[in-house]
């Protein structure tokens, strides 16, 4: 198969495997299917542009001499504050020592130190576990499984083409292929399996350490297409984004606070051991919570404000060798963190939540499957532990290589349509929804939630949703004739769909993290209510949601 042909006039209509999403997930479980299928990776935007490129702190494993994978488990069991699955978690930790040594095979060059895997402390670890390249280890990853993505000859890779929706066979209801925008065409691909690796939704949030392309997709066509979904009102917000006027809220990794970074306030003041005696080192949702109290008391207009982060602790040389990358990014940005603190605030980070999944990936629809952010294995719970992100894509992307398909009749693709659809009209209607969304659900679904907030959110989301429902490019995205190919003649076509598709799923999952974070009343993890502070022992369940129902499930 040509890896590097990308047009889709040439693309076959059927393959064994699709996998939808170009991070570590997807690209590492495309690695991982035996050989003998046929693959189509469909990358939403060009290679090398998802939220794992962009994970800075590390990957964590138990491979120390004082390390252990029961330690390891320990601390990702606490971090969750008791949503967490512990069978999933123990498949987590035990696999995570050969994952590490996979990616060693493969080329990923990881820090070391006296001919040794250099290891750091990161926030709720109780050993150094987090293996690391400088401060880019993402895109270290990344970059290695993409090359070797690209030389394997049963996989073909489609990028710039978004999912539109899921293809489900009418009578069983299994999973047959999906529905993809590439090139101004709308095109059906009928697979075998289908796996969603569309990482999280950071986008629903006015500030989030994520790319653009986190748009919540994958999460949104399985629910739409009847998917259970779980833990979606647990966000996480990481405590040390950059916050300067203009710029992107580029995140300072944990491991700056792991290396001996401090965080202060407007007047040099250590506050956080005000609010856990850890500090700076509490666990992520702890640390949010008290820089955003902390402003709250302290500024004049705590919407805007921030503390800052100090690095001039740390010896010049090893920061130098860690955070080129920072260091970077900040003068990019008029900083000299060798001078001057770095301007810190919270901002939306990882999303728990996701469909649900066994440990072999497989969703509640047949034929389908979640990976990476995109999937709720049950190892994160209700706070995910620092550097357990790559790890989880990596361990349960490799369960795929024992992944059995089975071929399906499936009718022949109908020859192409021609259409001249403009919706040109109903654009500047969807960007206005489409801007102010992530400020809605900034103010009532981001660090602190109270009811008659969330419920004022849930009303006007509801109204976008309807809305936008009504227009004609919502109703023509949300009715695709199944098995018909279609051409466009107007060349704004593609980008009014890629707009409204997007902005569609926005609108969904944002409903979805309103709805959970009202229907859970209690604070936990990356879900907080300050008119629920306490956690409550009645609440130590998943929030399960199939359709518009809403239930709780017990955790194993």
């Amino acid at each position: 198969m040509n890896t590097t042909n990308y047009s889709s006039s040439n693309l076959p209509s059927q393959f064994d495997i699709i996998i939808v999403g170009s991070g570590a997930a997807g690209l590492y479980a495309t690695l991982c299917l035996p050989e003998k299928y046929r693959v189509l990776l469909v990358s939403k935007d060009k290679l090398r542009t998802g939220s794992s490129k962009w994970a800075q702190g590390g990957i964590a494993a138990a491979i120390g001499d004082d390390d252990s994978p029961q330690l390891h488990l320990k601390d990702t069991l606490h971090a969750g504050a008791g949503i967490c699955d512990r069978a999933a978690v123990e498949f987590l930790v035990e696999n995570a020592p050969s994952a590490i040594d996979s990616l060693l095979k493969l080329g990923v060059a990881f820090d070391r130190k006296q001919n040794k895997l250099a290891t750091t402390l990161e926030a709720a670890h109780s050993r150094p576990r987090v293996l690391h390249a400088q401060d880019t280890t993402g895109r270290a990853i990344v970059d290695i499984l993409t090359a070797k993505v690209l030389a394997k000859p049963n996989i073909q890779v489609l990028p710039q083409a978004l999912a539109l929706s899921l293809w489900l066979n009418p009578q069983t209801h299994r999973c047959q292929g999906i529905s993809i925008l590439h090139e101004n065409q709308i095109i059906w691909l009928r697979a075998n399996a289908i796996v969603l690796a569309t990482g999280g939704g950071g986008q629903i949030f006015a500030k989030t350490t994520n790319p653009s392309v986190s748009t919540g997709d994958g999460v949104a066509l399985a629910w739409r297409s009847g998917a259970v979904v779980r833990d979606l009102e647990f966000v996480q917000f990481h405590p040390t984004a950059l916050s300067q006027p203009d710029a992107p809220h580029f995140l300072i990794s944990e491991a700056v606070r792991g290396e001996g970074a401090h965080l202060v306030d407007i007047e040099g003041r250590r506050f956080a051991f005000d609010y856990h005696p850890q500090g700076e080192l509490a666990p992520r949702d702890v640390v949010s919570r008290a820089i955003f109290s902390h402003l709250e008391k302290t500024a004049p207009n705590p919407a805007n404000a921030n503390v800052y982060l100090d690095l001039r602790g740390i010896e010049t040389a090893k920061i130098r060798y860690r955070f080129p990358n920072i260091i970077q990014k900040c003068q990019e940005w008029g900083i000299n963190l060798f001078q001057q603190p770095i301007p810190v605030a919270p901002a939306a980070h990882y999303w728990m939540g996701g469909v649900a999944v066994d440990l072999m990936n497989a969703t509640s629809i047949e034929g389908l499957y979640a990976i990476g952010e995109t999937a709720s294995t049950g190892v994160h719970g209700a706070n995910r532990l620092a550097s357990n992100s790559l790890l989880e894509c990596i361990v349960f992307a490799a369960q795929l290589h024992k992944l059995e398909v089975e071929t399906i009749n499936i009718t022949e693709v109908e020859s192409l349509a021609i259409e001249t659809e403009d919706w040109s009209g109903e654009i500047e209607e969807i960007e206005l929804i489409r801007k102010k969304l992530p400020a809605v659900m900034w103010h009532s679904a981001g660090i602190c939630r109270t009811q008659s907030i969330l419920e004022e959110a849930i009303v006007q989301v509801s109204h976008w949703r309807s809305q936008l429902a009504n227009l004609e490019i919502s109703k023509y995205i949300l009715n695709l004739p199944p098995n018909q190919n279609i051409q466009f003649q107007s060349v704004a076509a593609q980008a009014q769909l890629k707009l409204a598709t997007e902005t569609l799923n926005l609108l969904d999952i944002g409903y979805l993290i309103l709805k959970s974070a009202a229907f859970r009343t209690e604070s936990r993890g990356g879900h907080y209510r300050t008119d629920y502070p306490e956690t409550s022992e009645t609440w130590q369940v998943h929030t399960v949601v199939e359709g518009d129902v809403w239930q709780t499930s017990p955790i194993y």
